[in-house]
């Protein structure tokens, strides 16, 4: 498994970091969220990369696997973005 690298400004958000004694290394708080999880990939040199990843409910996984209907939905929300809206009346419709 390989991962493409989308941004290559890496920072450094922690130095020193040892392993527990059942081999965890514990993440700062802002990147240890409930509702991600990580791809794991490392390269020879033993540098790690997390790639943070968020489950999709299946009745919604239709919607990511259809890009007519993505694309759909991402221009709606760019024009929401950009104020191109209208309000109606639903009970006129």
């Amino acid at each position: 498994m390989t991962i493409k690298i989308k941004k290559k400004d890496f920072v450094g958000i922690g130095r020193s970091v040892k392993p527990d004694s059942r081999r965890r290394v514990v993440l700062p708080s802002a990147f240890a969220r409930k509702d991600i999880i990580y791809h794991i990939y490392a390269n020879s040199d033993g540098q790690i990369i997390l790639d943070p990843q968020v489950a999709v409910p299946a009745s919604e996984a239709w919607v990511f696997q259809n890009p007519d209907v993505l694309e759909l939905i991402q221009r709606g929300l760019a024009d929401v973005a950009e104020g191109r809206v209208s309000k109606i009346d639903l009970d006129t419709l």
